[in-house]
């Protein structure tokens, strides 16, 4: 360790800025929401109205002098005098201050690590100076995956302090209380701002008799590129115990997962469900209640078209916490790849998501309403019946010479478009030997993605 990274309490701290450029307003800005007692010096004179930001206090438009570092507890100084920032900053360390001198880490104390703040609760990123333009990019991939409810849940714990203190004395017993809190239904209850849940949950869990109280997570695992997942998912999956996945959930997307989560594979095909989805259900509970942290990962999002709303309620019946985290569902993933618009103001003034695979004794579908002009029909599970739909929609009066795209591994690298016409769409299954998840694309705006393809073809020439 190159550098050693201190949290410095701002309560009632003094914070001297000197300075009017941006260096100086960036560094303002940084404590213009916390309890600092912020002074602002600008001998350069102030900077334009426009430029300063609200809520600051009003600059003095003069050299600081010793007095007015009295007391500080840090001081930034911004100037392009080097030579009188370094005599500003022997000043400011004659009184006690420890003094960041901006681009100029030979006249620095400390530097300016890359923050994320969620107010409670601030990470920094430093490489000692080195490398600012670094920590900025890594802090950046760091609070992508930090839920912006995050202060919420070290307020919560800020507050119930010394009540578990008082009720668990043994220092290792009390750590195993709060990783038990942070790490499953209180802390999720207090990101989303469910504060009076979630102090109950916390107060549950101090009855050190009380069992430990697992929680669902239904997640959306997108279409399969690992890029796609959101940051709640990604989030939601290295905190996993036990991780229930389908069969279109990629080895890239569960690399994403906590190292040592079990891995419970539960896929179905056409015809072949390995767990039935009752079993699945009883599955989720049974693992919830005995205190895990259960991901149910779905390929696209749980509620399109996969039976996320039976699971929702199944657990919500059994009494176990569920909470559902929506993917990017496999038509939006597989028209953008393709460059398929969904809609379009000259082709398409709606778009409707359908499945092939209706429930057994179901009602069918309305295929006029399906043929009507102007309308992009994303089919879920079609290529088994890809020569029966494309009749029902030309019989209920849609145009044979319609464009359609069949997109297979949608967003994957062996992502594979087919392009051609509804009258053609049987043929066109049948000629390509799809193996993988593949949605079809029925309307005007499919034609986009033959146009795409030969783009393609043009730069791979």
């Amino acid at each position: 360790m190159r550098v050693f990274l201190a949290s410095v309490p701002l309560e009632a701290a003094r914070v001297v800025i000197v300075g009017a450029g941006e260096p100086a307003l960036a560094k303002l800005r940084l404590f213009l929401n916390t309890p600092a007692d912020l002074a602002w010096f600008a001998p350069d004179g102030e900077p334009a109205t426009l430029e300063t930001p609200q809520g600051a206090p009003a600059p003095a438009a003069r050299t600081p002098h010793a007095q007015d570092f009295a007391g500080a507890r840090l001081v930034f100084i911004a100037l392009q005098d080097v030579a009188e920032a370094a005599r500003l900053a022997g000043l400011a360390r004659a009184g006690g201050a420890q003094v960041n001198v901006v681009d100029q880490p030979g006249l620095s104390d400390f530097q300016t690590p890359a923050l994320i703040d969620r107010d409670e609760v601030v990470v920094g990123v430093a490489t000692g100076g080195s490398a600012p333009i670094l920590a900025r990019d890594v802090r950046t991939r760091i609070e992508g995956v930090l839920p912006a409810g995050l202060a919420n849940v070290a307020r919560m714990a800020r507050e119930l302090r010394e009540t578990v203190k008082a009720s668990v004395p043994d220092f290792m017993a009390r750590r195993r209380f709060w990783e038990r809190a942070f790490r499953g239904p209180a802390a999720d209850l207090a990101a989303e701002g469910r504060t009076a849940e979630a102090r109950r949950e916390m107060l549950r869990l101090l009855n050190v008799a009380a069992p430990e109280q697992g929680v669902v997570h239904i997640v959306g695992a997108g279409p399969g590129d690992p890029e796609l997942l959101t940051l709640k998912a990604l989030r939601v999956l290295q905190d996993a115990d036990v991780i229930i996945h389908d069969r279109l959930v990629p080895e890239a997307v569960l690399e994403r997962a906590r190292r040592d989560a079990r891995r419970l594979y539960v896929g179905k095909a056409r015809g072949d469900h390995s767990v039935p989805q009752d079993q699945i259900e009883a599955l989720m509970i049974e693992e919830a209640r005995a205190g895990h942290r259960v991901v149910r990962l779905k390929g696209g999002d749980p509620f399109v078209f996969g039976r996320g709303g039976e699971e929702l309620e199944a657990v919500r019946a059994a009494g176990v916490a569920v909470f559902v985290v929506p993917g990017v569902t496999a038509a939006l993933a597989c028209a953008a790849s393709a460059g398929v618009p969904l809609t379009h103001r000259d082709h398409a003034q709606a778009v409707t998501f359908v499945t092939a695979q209706a429930k057994p004794g179901g009602v069918d579908a309305d295929w006029t309403r399906l043929a009507a002009p102007n309308h992009t029909l994303a089919i879920y599970m079609g290529v088994d019946r890809a020569e029966e739909t494309a009749a029902r929609l030309i019989a209920a009066g849609r145009a044979g010479s319609t464009p359609v795209a069949i997109v297979e591994n949608g967003s994957r690298p062996n992502e594979r478009v087919l392009t051609g016409r509804l009258d053609g769409l049987g043929a066109l299954v049948r000629g390509a030997s799809l193996t993988g998840p593949a949605l079809l694309f029925v309307g005007e705006t499919a034609a986009f993605s033959a146009a795409q393809l030969d783009v393609r073809a043009d730069f791979a020439a």
